[in-house]
């Protein structure tokens, strides 16, 4: 289905039908209802098809593909006075699928602050301070996405950089992994974090070493203590973030997403369907922890329709590289001391592979997040024993991430039909620091695109927005060149896993 409101122009720049394609024939022009009103034409249309993979162009009534083949045959669909759109030889492809995104929070992302590119602590402190004089009274500055990895010397930011300029505007704006946030001492206040607030489980409140007071840094699970007193925002703030985030899909030629944080903002993709303004088929993930009540609720995966559908369930197993806490079998380089964390979901020992059993057996989708080599690792065995013990069927257990795998585990998503659900941008992202982190040896197989696809493995391409940009293009374009965004890897950060144009289009 083509999306109500799809930027055309974006199309002819090459990415924007979607849907189910059929292959038009020279049979008699079909009755006026079925008959196209637009005819793209004179295109390079690559179809992703085996049995038709490139023809020249497409019918399309309302939001729906009749066909697609050559300028006559599509002509000969038409009725009396289509629009024609001529393609002047452009390239034309089927709609993207983002596999991974976080949609409604993407939403809000649109509207928040912006330090995703602040590249001094010095700019990250002005961009807070301006950002926090124009919020209404009670408001919170939250968002962010910034990258310390940017600045000079690559320092972690703290509260007293950014309590002088907020005062009493609480302040908690996330690293661009998701894993890391930095609270002021407005927020901690707030949420009543002090240096006696023990560390949760899966979880590290950072501290000063010297005094034992928290610097604002909270990793993981310990992001929640803030997190969970930050006011909740209205309908009304919720339907204009959903109705901003399906705008800047279409856009972007991005047709369907999996969200992988939907929970109960699915309440809120169905009212936008309601209102007839959802540009984007939506498939809804639940947190793994809630899988009983799903259950409850006699949802199974693939529940819903066309527009909007459910019955996936996302799970954690570990955190980031960039917040060192991806969990890995061997210490970080540049943090000895640790290996990373599992996540608080694999603890106490064996509840994850209980939850996921459990899940599986009552017919929904599992998919877990893990970067390390250690969490992949400890997954795929999960997944495996899942696989091999309950009745066989078409599961899609999927791995989100599958970041930094051991050479002897990539062949394993092949073998047992595990789908690796990647986000290329962050291999370009990644690649400017991660062998400090990880040393060249375990780097080697690092966004292992081309020996996954080698070892038969189902690869699913996202962006993890907000945590990269939503654009496929930019993915795409990873993925194949792997250069870094520091311009530091001309040739490809670990070149020998590149992959072509078309496996990065079918991958998303």
């Amino acid at each position: 289905m083509l999306p109500a409101g799809m930027r055309m122009n974006r199309l002819l720049c090459s990415v924007s039908l979607a849907g189910i394609v059929m292959t038009a024939t020279s049979a008699p022009a079909p009755p006026p209802s079925l008959q196209p009103d637009l005819l793209i034409v004179n295109a390079i249309v690559r179809t992703l098809d085996d049995a038709r993979p490139v023809t020249q162009a497409v019918a399309i009534r309302g939001n729906r593909i009749l066909g697609v083949g050559s300028d006559a045959e599509v002509r000969a669909l038409a009725g009396p006075a289509p629009r024609i759109l001529d393609a002047l030889g452009r390239l034309v492809l089927p709609g993207f699928n983002d596999a991974h995104v976080h949609f409604l929070g993407g939403g809000f992302q649109l509207a928040a602050i912006d330090l995703r590119d602040a590249r001094t602590p010095s700019e990250f402190v002005e961009r807070i301070e301006r950002f926090a004089s124009r919020l209404p009274p009670g408001g919170w500055v939250t968002g962010g996405d910034w990258d310390h990895e940017l600045w000079p010397g690559s320092p972690l930011p703290h509260r007293k950089m950014i309590d002088a300029v907020t005062g009493a505007v609480p302040v908690f704006v996330n690293r661009l992994d998701g894993h890391m946030a930095l609270a002021n001492s407005a927020a901690l206040e707030r949420a009543g974090v002090s240096r006696n607030t023990p560390d949760p489980a899966g979880g590290i409140i950072v501290r000063d070493p010297q005094t034992g007071e928290p610097t604002g840094l909270l990793k993981d699970s310990a992001m929640t203590l803030v997190s969970r007193v930050i006011p909740s925002p209205s309908i009304e703030q919720r339907l204009g973030a959903a109705r901003a985030a399906t705008a800047h899909a279409a856009r972007l030629g991005v047709t369907s997403v999996q969200d992988m944080s939907a929970n109960e903002d699915l309440g809120v993709y169905q009212e936008l369907d309601r209102r007839g303004e959802l540009n984007t088929r939506i498939y809804g993930f639940w947190p793994l922890p809630q899988w009983e009540k799903v259950v409850a609720l006699g949802v199974r995966a693939g529940f819903g329709h066309d527009r909007l559908r459910f019955g996936g369930l996302k799970g954690f197993s570990d955190g980031s590289l960039g917040s060192t806490t991806a969990w890995f079998f061997d210490p970080y380089n540049d943090a000895p001391e640790t290996r990373g964390l599992a996540s608080d979901e694999m603890l106490p020992e064996g509840l994850m592979r209980t939850r996921v059993e459990r899940a599986d057996a009552a017919n929904l989708q599992v998919a877990i997040h893990a970067i390390g080599d250690r969490a992949n690792h400890e997954i795929l065995s999960i997944f495996e024993h899942v696989a091999t013990t309950h009745d066989p069927r078409d599961r899609r257990l999927r791995i989100e991430h599958a970041q930094h795998l051991r050479p002897q585990d990539i062949a394993r998503f092949g073998r047992s039909r595990i789908v690796a659900s990647m986000q290329p941008y962050h291999c370009a992202d990644d690649g400017r620091w991660a062998e400090k982190r990880i040393g060249p040896e375990r780097a080697r197989t690092t966004y292992a695109f081309r020996s996954l696809l080698e070892h038969g493995a189902v690869l699913a391409f996202g962006s993890d927005w907000t945590v990269a940009p939503l654009d496929p293009l930019l993915g795409i374009a990873a993925a194949v060149t792997r250069r870094t965004l520091d311009g530091k890897h001309p040739d490809g950060w670990v070149p020998e896993e590149k992959i072509s144009v078309e496996q990065a289009v079918r991958a998303y």
